[in-house]
């Protein structure tokens, strides 16, 4: 797929120590195959995690995989883009509002 993500891909048993357990921000990316909004943002993710990678970490996570851990995170629509500071959300931009402008916005604010 063009523009594939080289974020570290997450599953139930690696969120915690990668997002949760993480000192500093990280950028989470919720998606799964059957949402096209999702995959039609992932090459500007991977352009924002190439600008900004030295100063938060990027990961995604497949919800399809991760159902409850999804919800768990109040994950409740598609595409959700969420910055996490030393495990607690501090912010999100979800459905219609995950444009490329407004995760770049997002990560500004935090960085």
């Amino acid at each position: 797929m063009k523009g594939e993500l080289k974020k570290i891909a997450l599953d139930k048993k690696t969120f915690e120590e990668e997002v949760l357990n993480y000192e500093g921000y990280v950028l989470v990316d919720f998606w799964s195959e059957s949402c096209e909004p999702c995959k039609a943002l992932m090459p500007s993710i991977v352009e924002l995690e190439e600008k900004y990678k030295d100063k938060l970490k990027f990961c995604k996570l497949d919800i399809t995989k991760s159902r409850r851990l999804a919800i768990k995170q109040k994950v409740l629509g598609l595409p959700t883009i969420v910055i996490y500071k030393s495990g607690e959300k501090v912010d999100e931009v979800t459905k219609d509002d995950a444009s490329a402008a407004n995760v770049e916005a997002m990560i500004i604010k935090y960085i």
